[in-house]
């Protein structure tokens, strides 16, 4: 296997990291699921300094080879570890390759820092919904003591990386939803890693729809994420539940307020997103579709990560 393509992308982006200030934050370093790069389709490497993961959702001949050769760009830049996930097998098990194991990776972003789990197929920090954090920051600097008594609903929150943010940027009140008591208590535990005071931050273990009832009243929330699974079984089915959802939401949003709605699904397009959002409630007005994150580039749109700033008006 000639990895030389993709090892011209990672090279590009550690020179980029060499001589930037920032080098030490979390970025994909490779993406191959956009469909940009033929043959590596299946491929993606992440850095987390001072580690790198390398994730393999399909086998591919020479693994060993391209840990090697990553691993001989990236020692001199100051990692310690690389770490190859392999999906294509049960559990989708990480192993430790190259340099030493890191015993607690984290993801960071500026100031803050998320502990990672190297033991899950999900690490707990997504990259690629990076330009969502942004709009959320900047969102909370405008509005936190210009708008009484600011409020944000973070619905299927998982680790609460929105809520961190959040809190970092202003003085709110935050309501994190999701079904997961454990993703929840690491979402907590990630406020508390960054000194954050937790006052004003809720943690429910709650159905985003089927409880909403049991939510609902916590409000108004003049801004609020809603970035749900694709798929979560028994629980959660975009194609079924996401327009029930948006249905719902209005009535526990303040008569003004900025959203965003995220579609993590490659076979609906924007367009259909859009028309979902617009059926649901006469209210929502979408402003703008968020940049994609630059590391993360899709030959296809349509099929890439969807974030929506919508405004809803009563």
């Amino acid at each position: 296997m000639n990895w030389e393509p993709l090892l011209q992308v990672v090279r590009s982006k550690l020179e980029e990291e060499r001589e930037e200030k920032s080098r030490l934050d979390s970025r994909r370093l490779f993406h191959g699921r956009g469909n940009c790069f033929p043959g590596f389709e299946r491929v993606c490497v992440d850095s987390y300094h001072p580690a790198i993961l390398v994730t393999l959702f399909e086998e591919y001949e020479g693994e060993t080879d391209l840990a090697d050769q990553l691993w001989a760009m990236a020692q001199p830049l100051g990692y310690t570890g690389l770490a190859v996930q392999r999906r294509y097998q049960p559990r989708a098990p990480i192993q430790w390759q190259c340099g030493e194991p890191v015993e607690a990776p984290v993801a960071r972003r500026g100031e803050l820092q998320f502990p990672l789990t190297f033991d899950r197929q999900n690490v707990g920090f997504f990259l690629d919904i990076e330009p969502g954090r942004q709009w959320l920051e900047q969102q909370v600097q405008e509005k936190a003591g210009q708008v009484e008594n600011l409020k944000l609903l973070n619905l299927f929150a998982f680790t609460c990386a929105f809520s961190v943010v959040a809190r970092s940027a202003g003085e709110l009140e935050v309501l994190n939803i999701d079904l997961n008591k454990g993703v929840l208590k690491r979402g907590q535990a990630n406020h508390q890693y960054n000194q954050l005071a937790t006052k004003g931050i809720r943690f429910l273990a709650r159905d985003a729809l089927r409880d909403f009832k049991r939510y609902d009243r916590s409000g108004p929330f003049q801004l609020a994420v809603v970035d749900p699974p694709t798929r979560q079984k028994g629980a959660f089915e975009v194609e079924i539940n996401y327009a029930k959802l948006l249905e719902k939401l209005p009535a526990c949003l303040a008569d003004q307020a900025d959203l965003l709605f995220v579609l993590n699904s490659p076979a609906h397009s924007e367009s259909e997103f859009r028309d979902m959002i617009s059926s649901a409630n006469p209210g929502y007005e979408v402003v703008a579709r968020l940049p994609q994150n630059p590391d993360f580039p899709d030959k296809d749109l349509d099929a890439a990560l969807k974030m929506l700033h919508v405004r809803f008006r009563r």
